[in-house]
């Protein structure tokens, strides 16, 4: 079981970029799914999370009104829309899979690969 994230690249300041998160098995029923982001030097951090099941979402407070997590059950696939980019969120993204409803990176058990979004001033 996997999780594969993509949809990273380099975007002016503004710009838009999505990012996906795709589950190689049907893993995501009855979970939550986050995305957290780490920048060089720098702790990860939490960006947004899913409840899968009742399609609730919470956004750290950096992100909120730019960025949307959604999810894709046909596809078994989370979404982060981030749009307004600023040069602040260049960072590696994370996706995962969590145990509970929790921003914090210790309660997700399953991660993907990680994909680099540089964001130009």
């Amino acid at each position: 079981v996997q999780l594969q994230a993509c949809g990273g690249g380099l975007v002016q300041a503004g710009g838009s970029l999505r990012l996906s998160c795709a589950a190689s098995g049907r893993i995501f029923s009855s979970s939550v799914v986050g995305w957290f982001r780490q920048a060089p030097g720098k702790e990860r951090d939490f960006v947004a999370i899913v409840r899968w099941s009742r399609d609730s979402t919470k956004y750290a407070d950096s992100v909120k009104g730019r960025f949307t997590i959604y999810r894709d059950s046909a596809k078994n696939t989370v979404y982060l829309q981030m749009n307004s980019l600023k040069p602040e969120d260049a960072a590696v993204y994370y996706c995962a899979k969590g145990v509970q409803w929790s921003t914090s990176t210790r309660d997700y058990n399953l991660w993907g690969q990680g994909t680099l979004v540089t964001v130009s001033s």
